[in-house]
Formats: structure tokens, C-alpha cells, sequence
């Protein structure tokens, strides 16, 4: 009878018997967390452990502190470069703000360099003037700069030293002929008022006819009614 017993239960047409596990689902996951937990450290420390033994990580560091080391390095030209660019462009401005301040200075002296040689000329061509006393006419120019125009300049001087100031005027008359009769013209309708100190130098243009033929000029120098020197040329 036991042996019928015992080989039933080992037999195919045995009953299924299930087993179960003693501890709750909750505590089986817990501790399969704290294995994966501990397995993760485990293999975070193994990792670091290596780098350490191959020396990677002081590598790393070093290399870093170099390359910062070196921006830093490119920083300091950046900004050297940068200063100097703002000098040379500093520099520049005020080199061209000197070049044309030196054109301009330049310019003046040319312009004033014509005016005495024009001075100069006129002065150089100055003839024995006319008259007595103090007050003489020692130039008198003509030039005809077209057929209709001419330009004068006449050159009044206070023979004596500390003379006083003159006061009168001046009067310049053309005279020749036009269309065959006698024709004569004045620089102005009237007199030219004149201020003499020590010496005065007059110039102006003058419109003639195109067919006037001016053959003299003569300048006079009035003081009230009273001709105190006078000049005539030829032309």
C-alpha cells in the first residue's frame, strides 16, 4: 500500500504542488533596487578607480587649466589689438585734420605770396613822382585787361617822417578820343575819398566804350577845392 502511495506521487498523475515565496512582492522589490543600486556604485567607483590608475583625470584638468590659460592669452592681444587699432585711427584723424589744416595754411600763403608780388611789381615799377611838399604820387599804373576794361593802381606817399594823416581825395581822369573826338571818363562820378597815412595804395577797374582810344591818364589829389600834387602818364 506505501508503495502505491509513494509511486503515485512520483508519477505523472501526481497532484501539482506550487511553492510560494515566504516575503511579500513590496520587500522582493526593495531589495532588487538596493542590488541594482549597490551593482550601479560598485561599477561608478570601479570606473572612477581606472581613470585614476590611467591618470585621465589629472590630464583633463591640466588641459583645461591650459586652455583657459590660453583664452586668457587671447583675450589680453584681442584687446591690445583692439587698442591699438582705436590709436592708429585716433593717429589718422588727426594726421588728415593736420594735412588740411596745412593745405589751407598753404593756400593762404600762396594767395598772400601773389599779393606781394604784385606789391612787389608795382613797387618795382614805380617811376619819380610828381609833385611838392610832403604829399607826392610816386606810381601810376594803367593796364588794359580787355577792350572794354582797364585797371589802374596809383601809389600816394607822405614824403616826411610822422607826418599827419591826409584827408581829401582822389580823382583819375582817361582821356584820348573816341569816333575821332576828343573823349575823356573819370574813375568814379565823383572824387574818391582817400586817408593817407604815411603812404596809400589805390587800385580799381574802370568800364571804357570798345571804340574809346585812352592815350593819357592823370591823377590828381584834392584837399577841399585845392589840388595838392598831380600825375599824368602816357599810354
Amino acid at each position: 500500500m506505501k508503495f502505491r502511495l509513494l509511486r503515485r506521487r512520483l508519477s505523472v498523475s501526481a497532484p501539482r504542488v506550487s511553492v510560494r515565496s515566504a516575503l511579500p512582492w513590496p520587500f522582493r522589490w526593495l531589495m532588487a533596487a538596493i542590488v541594482l543600486g549597490f551593482s550601479g556604485a560598485l561599477a561608478l567607483w570601479a570606473f572612477e578607480f581606472g581613470k585614476d590608475i590611467a591618470g585621465l583625470d589629472r590630464n583633463a584638468k591640466q588641459e583645461l587649466e591650459q586652455l583657459r590659460e590660453e583664452v586668457s592669452g587671447l583675450r589680453a592681444d584681442l584687446t591690445s589689438a583692439q587698442s591699438v587699432s582705436n590709436t592708429s585711427e585716433s593717429l589718422l584723424t588727426t594726421e588728415k585734420a593736420a594735412q588740411e589744416q596745412l593745405v589751407m595754411q598753404i593756400r593762404q600763403l600762396q594767395a598772400d605770396n601773389l599779393v606781394l608780388r604784385s606789391d612787389l611789381g608795382f613797387f618795382e615799377r614805380l617811376i619819380p613822382g610828381s609833385g611838392s611838399g610832403d604829399l607826392n604820387i610816386r606810381g601810376l599804373q594803367v593796364e588794359r585787361l580787355d577792350a572794354t576794361q582797364l585797371k589802374w593802381q596809383v601809389l600816394m606817399i607822405q614824403a616826411s617822417k610822422n607826418a599827419p594823416d591826409f584827408k581829401g581825395t582822389l580823382e583819375i581822369t582817361f582821356s584820348g578820343t573816341m569816333d575821332g573826338k576828343a573823349w575823356s571818363m573819370t574813375q568814379t562820378p565823383e572824387p574818391q575819398s582817400v586817408l593817407i597815412k604815411g603812404y596809400l595804395r589805390q587800385e580799381g577797374l574802370l568800364d571804357v566804350p570798345e571804340q574809346a582810344v585812352v592815350k593819357t591818364v592823370t591823377a590828381k589829389i584834392y584837399q577841399g577845392r585845392e589840388v595838392k600834387t598831380m600825375y599824368t602818364v602816357k599810354i
